[in-house]
């Protein structure tokens, strides 16, 4: 019930910057998935944004502590997808995500996150089937057909 004169507050849309890193093997394009801490769902690396960090350099740093690789981030999103966001005390907020590609130069053995998640190199059509967000399989179904770069 609302009060007269009283609009309802509308939340604020959260933000969330990612990295979905990539690479080519014997002429094959995969991507590199991990596991959400809690949920253990098959999801790419992806965080808040950082204080002095623009948001490709987020996406960047959570593709280092989340999946342990390091390359070259594309400065432009390739594109945004929106999903429920589950926080504290089972409540769930609408977060919008910038999506930035990540050619990927070096694996690491060891990484800031390597003992919560793991991490499972895929290609475009099977880490399609592996996660659960609507915008994410659209842009990886989308990109069985274009090598990015």
């Amino acid at each position: 019930m609302s009060l007269p004169g009283h609009k309802k507050k509308r939340k604020k849309m959260l933000r969330q910057y990612a990295a979905l890193p990539y690479t080519v093997r014997d002429g094959e394009l995969l991507f590199l998935l991990v596991t959400s801490r809690e949920t253990r769902r098959w999801v790419i690396p992806k965080g808040w944004p950082k204080k002095n960090l623009e948001p490709c350099q987020t996406a960047a740093e959570e593709a280092f502590e989340e999946a342990g690789v390091v390359g070259d981030v594309a400065r432009q999103a390739i594109a945004t997808f929106e999903y429920s966001k589950r926080l504290a005390e089972e409540k769930r907020r609408q977060c919008r995500v910038d999506v930035f590609l990540l050619a990927v130069h070096e694996e690491l053995d060891d990484w800031p996150e390597k003992d919560q998640r793991k991490r499972a190199w895929m290609t475009p059509g099977q880490a399609a089937m592996s996660v659960a967000e609507a915008g994410l399989i659209e842009l990886l179904l989308k990109l069985t057909l274009e090598e990015p770069g």
